[in-house]
């Protein structure tokens, strides 16, 4: 049995069609269904089922199935570092981050790791929601991914980063725009622009906003959007109200029809890195981290927040 037997074992099991497979791997069904034979000679048990329209695992299929994909993840990303240190130039950092993330977290660092590691090629692929990167990470297409820190994820390491404060987005003119601060139980009413119903940061502020000592707020809602960045831009255009994040680098004064209020009495949200196992991590994707977590130490945002966190 080798290696190419397993994952030609594995895509069966997704498949449930052996000749679509081959297609896949651009070989004849015959020759699928050998791989197939020897791994179960090599198990000393029947793995696969015949079925109407194609084939199943059987029960001891589908504990190899899981055992194997797993495997098989890890060791493929294991053969895709030892091909970047093979090729002798630096390696490459694969990163997974939200829509705004490089843009407001690490533009700076990118010019700083790029000056000082030249041959080292970076990698981003945006996902749409914390669930996602944790997903790139799992599998191994990205060996960081930057999130909102949430709970525990198994087999996931969450490595805090930054804390940032929550501020209300208003347009100049409108009534609140000269206020110090607001208080959270002041928010009702208010015509909110909604961060994505299945994003963390999402379910963070809904949950701070749901325990006030003055009672459940409800926002009520006219428009919806994908991103921080989206919703501060209608506020700005005077839409509505947006509870986002302070993120780091954002200057209203920069902005002359958009303010920030400061919220009262609302715990910060904490950003940072997800991996698989920190300790695993390549010197090339440790380096990186590390520039972009000095860069966002000086930052108003917050500074460094403290060790990560797994679950098991």
């Amino acid at each position: 049995m080798t290696l190419d037997d397993l994952r030609a074992f594995v895509a069966v099991c997704e498949a449930g069609n052996l000749s679509a497979v081959a297609r896949d791997l651009g070989c004849t069904q015959s020759a699928v269904s050998q791989r197939i034979k020897r791994v179960e000679r090599a198990a000393g048990i029947g793995l696969l089922e015949r079925r109407p329209r194609g084939v199943a695992p059987t029960q001891a299929g589908r504990i190899l199935h899981r055992a194997a994909a797993d495997g098989l993840s890890g060791l493929d990303l294991a053969l895709r570092r030892l091909a970047d240190l093979r090729a002798g130039d630096g390696g490459t950092v694969r990163v997974t981050t939200g829509a705004t993330t490089v843009r407001h977290f690490m533009a700076d660092a990118v010019v700083a790791f790029r000056a000082r590691h030249p041959h080292v090629n970076l990698e981003f692929q945006t996902e749409s929601s914390s669930r996602r990167c944790f997903e790139a990470v799992a599998d191994g297409s990205s060996e960081l991914a930057w999130i909102t820190i949430g709970p525990p994820v198994r087999g996931i390491e969450q490595h805090p980063v930054v804390r940032l404060p929550w501020v209300l987005a208003v347009h100049a003119d409108d009534p609140l725009a000269d206020r110090e601060c607001i208080e959270p139980g002041e928010l009702a009413g208010i015509r909110h622009i909604r961060l994505p119903e299945n994003s963390t940061s999402r379910m963070r502020l809904d949950g701070h906003l749901g325990h006030q000592d003055t009672g459940p707020v409800p926002p009520p809602t006219t428009t919806s959007v994908a991103d921080w960045d989206t919703a501060l831009l209608l506020a700005e255009l005077g839409v509505g109200h947006a509870v986002v994040p302070q993120l780091p680098g954002l200057q209203a004064t920069a902005r002359p029809a958009l303010r920030l209020i400061p919220i009262a009495g609302l715990p910060p949200l904490a950003t940072g890195w997800a991996v698989r196992r920190w300790a695993a991590l390549s010197p090339a994707a440790v380096a990186f981290a590390e520039t972009v977590t000095a860069g966002l130490g000086g930052a108003a945002a917050g500074g460094q927040v403290g060790d990560g966190q797994v679950a098991g």
